[in-house]
């Protein structure tokens, strides 16, 4: 049975460690806010945006953005040209926020797992531990961008949107992939995977005809080939926010379950130690007791 003196350090050590846990727990309470409400800012306008292009899309029979589209390259004879696919993966630079980071490695070791050695994939990681993880199976990031998990911000993202979008174009890529916690709620958080790049086949006719009555200056292509390059780039900056939203919350409710474990452990230990205390009290009285009447 641990002495009394030992009891009061691990108690002491508790103590201090919940102060910790209750202190970050503040921090990433109050950094959870700000990128919830920049989330839930940007989604509406994102999704309706996207709804717009899809429309015009249809409208047009994606008259004028052929180049992203689905492409088939094909090497001598026929024979397709082995793929090129480029991943940007998202996490943090820091741990103490669960699974977070563990659950988005895995779904892209998973993605890595299903390409196989059928394409030659980079994997571009948003956030040390993302870096770190990949790293270690074969898969360093061409660039550091531990910038971006920490502060998102639009130009930095729109930057490596455009990098991606240029190497699509230029058939340097054929298929561009985001994985990335999606934010559901402070105690949820989803790993999703999505593709950038290609867009998906446009099939003429599968929207109604109400949804396709605008009147457009300048023409459908021509807005088209202007909007779906700052489409796709707003897309990838909403996956940064949703990704940094998600961080913030896995780590508000991590620290929350850390303090609360550690209250527990605090009582355990302060009942240990009064019950230890009690009963060494209750010795020493009978020990005195039985002096007494010896005498």
């Amino acid at each position: 049975m641990p002495s009394l003196k030992e009891i009061k350090g691990r108690i002491g050590s508790v103590k201090s460690t919940l102060k910790i846990t209750s202190a970050m727990k503040l921090v990433a309470s109050a950094k959870l806010r700000k990128a919830q409400q920049a989330i839930e800012g940007m989604r509406p306008y994102e999704r309706k945006l996207q709804g717009m292009l899809d429309r015009l899309l249809v409208q047009t029979g994606g008259s004028g953005v052929s180049d992203w589209m689905p492409r088939v390259s094909s090497g001598e004879e026929g024979v397709p040209v082995r793929q090129k696919v480029a991943i940007v993966a998202f996490a943090s630079n820091s741990s103490l926020c669960g699974a977070f980071n563990s659950n988005a490695v895995r779904l892209v070791l998973d993605v890595l797992r299903e390409y196989g050695d059928q394409a030659d994939v980079t994997v571009y990681s948003i956030g040390r531990k993302m870096a770190e993880s990949m790293k270690k199976v074969g898969f360093p990031s061409p660039e550091n961008y531990t910038k971006l998990a920490d502060k998102p911000a639009y130009a930095p993202a729109a930057e490596l949107a455009e990098k991606l979008m240029d190497d699509f174009r230029e058939d340097r890529l054929n298929r561009v992939e985001l994985v990335y916690n999606h934010f559901v709620s402070s105690g949820k958080q989803v790993p999703v995977r999505e593709t950038l790049l290609p867009m998906g086949n446009v099939i003429p006719g599968e929207a109604k005809e109400s949804d396709l009555d605008y009147i457009l200056e300048p023409s459908a292509s021509e807005l088209l080939a202007d909007l779906l390059p700052k489409s796709l780039k707003l897309k990838f900056y909403t996956a940064l926010l949703d990704s940094n939203a998600s961080e913030h919350a896995a780590r508000t409710v991590a620290m929350q379950t850390a303090t609360d474990n550690g209250e527990d452990l605090l009582q355990e230990l302060t009942l240990q130690y009064n019950k230890s205390r009690q009963q060494k009290i209750t010795s020493e009285i009978l020990d005195l007791a039985g002096g007494s009447q010896q005498q």
